[in-house]
């Protein structure tokens, strides 16, 4: 990582301000032969001046961020000149024909956790900020880039390391007798990383919902309201509203949030039976809608049975109320007038979603380092609680501590680091 590396850090296109980055030991010396300021470059000042692009030149500014002191944990040196496409690639073109070359996809991050700045969840924190769909999203992105996952799985992974470091005391000097103690200190400490590990486990709910939003299935039987439901829930019309039954016949869906969280609402074709072959077809993907729904709206307008959704929360709405009211259901409502909708959201947060947005396990790899590791934290705990010796489980102690030494990078493969970064952009 000793040459220099360098690329755009703002989006491409027309702008007010764009940014050319570099890192490495010769960013500096590609300043001062490309910036006007001729006196010494301190470090975390941002100095106007001249930019020099070779055709052509720019006024802007330059900060230099001595290493270790920066993001990358290296030299570093920006460029901010004015937003445009030509302007920013003459800046980036510059710095190439001085030495700099070309960054590769997140190489500046890659840089970063190379050189101890950031650890790998951080890493996939900052990069859950950046793709964040919702508010709850960036706040769980900024949870986890603030090394609050990595905080909570390095101490479970020291309570497992002392426990480790004790079991090899006993077998190491075994004239001392230390298995009474040992195996007390391994009911102790493995009781208390499985309780740990739970927890965390548990939040996986939560933080996928947060990432990928709540999915949400409006139902009821045919020209009860659900397309106009939709339209009123996300504020244009998305679906055709037609007072003839069976309009819909293929998924729609739309999104809205609440509560910062996002959720994904889907308007289903009516259950009902039908001999039209399209409109069984329609019937057929709503029904495998709600079976993959976090929350299920369901309308009616009459004395209609609602069908048996096992597992899933529900919503009864009276639909159209602005024509007839219902007392079985749990909000009337009018798609016309309104009335309801802020009650519906409420429901829709509360049932759908349900938790806080604390929650930083969003990551698959993540829920399965915590699972792996709980498997193995529950297996030693188990051996210790039959009296086995020590050394029998210390092997399931160990491979709990390789995966959840996967989760901030200090024990995770070259493959996944590599898939992780690939996902971020050239300047990032």
């Amino acid at each position: 990582m000793n040459d220099t590396i360098s690329a755009i850090a703002t989006a491409q296109g027309k702008g007010g301000v764009a940014i050319v980055r570099l890192s490495g030991e010769g960013a500096l010396s590609v300043a001062r032969a490309m910036f006007s300021r001729k006196g010494e470059f301190l470090p975390n000042v941002l100095y106007p001046g001249t930019i020099d692009c070779g055709v052509f030149s720019d006024y802007g500014m330059c900060v230099y961020f001595r290493a270790p002191h920066s993001f990358t944990g290296e030299d570093t040196v920006e460029f901010h000149c004015h937003g445009g496409i030509e302007i920013a690639r003459g800046v980036l073109g510059r710095t190439l024909s001085l030495g700099a070359r070309l960054a590769e996809a997140g190489e500046f991050t890659k840089r970063a956790f190379l050189n101890g700045k950031l650890s790998l969840s951080a890493v996939e924190g900052m990069g859950e900020m950046i793709a964040a769909q919702s508010k709850a999203q960036v706040r769980a992105g900024y949870l986890l880039y603030g090394e609050r996952l990595s905080r909570e799985t390095r101490a479970i992974r020291e309570t497992l390391k002392e426990c480790l470091a004790g079991i090899d005391a006993s077998v190491d000097y075994p004239e001392e007798d230390l298995s009474t103690d040992v195996r007390a200190q391994a009911l102790s400490a493995l009781g208390s990383a499985v309780r740990s590990l739970e927890a965390l486990k548990k939040q996986y709910r939560t933080g996928k919902k947060i990432k990928a939003g709540v999915n949400v299935a409006l139902c009821g039987a045919p020209n009860v309201g659900k397309s106009s439901l939709l339209n009123a829930l996300v504020g244009y019309d998305r679906a055709i509203v037609s007072p003839h039954a069976g309009t819909t016949r293929d998924i729609l869906d739309g999104s809205l949030e609440i509560g910062g969280v996002l959720f994904c609402v889907t308007d289903t074709a009516g259950l009902r039976e039908s001999a039209d072959e399209v409109e069984r077809e329609g019937i057929r993907r709503a029904e495998n809608a709600i079976r993959g729904a976090d929350v299920i709206v369901w309308l009616k307008e009459g004395e209609e049975p609602r069908p048996d959704f096992p597992d899933v929360p529900v919503i009864t709405v009276g639909a159209k109320c602005d024509l007839r009211r219902q007392e079985d259901c749990d909000v009337n409502l009018s798609s016309v007038t309104g009335e309801g909708i802020g009650r519906l959201k409420e429901l829709l947060y509360e049932r759908g979603f349900g938790g806080g947005d604390e929650a930083y396990l969003m990551e698959e790899r993540h829920y399965g380092a915590v699972v792996r590791a709980l498997e193995g934290v529950k297996a030693a705990l188990s051996a210790a609680e039959d009296g086995l010796y020590a050394e029998l489980y210390a092997e399931d102690i160990k491979r709990a501590y390789l995966a959840l030494g996967e989760i901030d990078g200090e024990t995770a493969t070259e493959e996944i680091i590599s898939e992780i970064f690939s996902k971020f952009c050239v300047g990032k």
